[in-house]
């Protein structure tokens, strides 16, 4: 079995996905699976933070919330999130 590395080793990887034009990454929704864009998915941003919904069933996808130094960043309404990079 391959030994296990920390965290730090996905970082160029990582570093790569998060540059991205995130609005065009295509979220599948983990309550109904329908996939689309994010730019298409419903924010409400007069929550705590920013909440993004389906646009076909609603439940709830995304939630942001930023501090002065930190933010939040909760995935788990999300089943996958397809990303295109650019050409290496």
């Amino acid at each position: 079995m391959t030994e296990a590395l920390d965290g730090n080793a996905a970082a160029g990887l990582l570093a790569e996905i998060f540059a991205v034009e995130v609005t065009s990454a295509v979220v599948t929704c983990g309550s109904c699976g329908d996939a689309r864009p994010l730019a298409e998915l419903h924010a409400y941003l007069d929550a705590p933070g920013v909440v993004l919904r389906c646009a076909s069933c609603e439940a709830i996808e995304i939630r942001i919330v930023r501090g002065p130094r930190r933010a939040w960043l909760d995935l788990r309404g999300v089943q996958v999130v397809q990303v295109d990079l650019p050409p290496a």
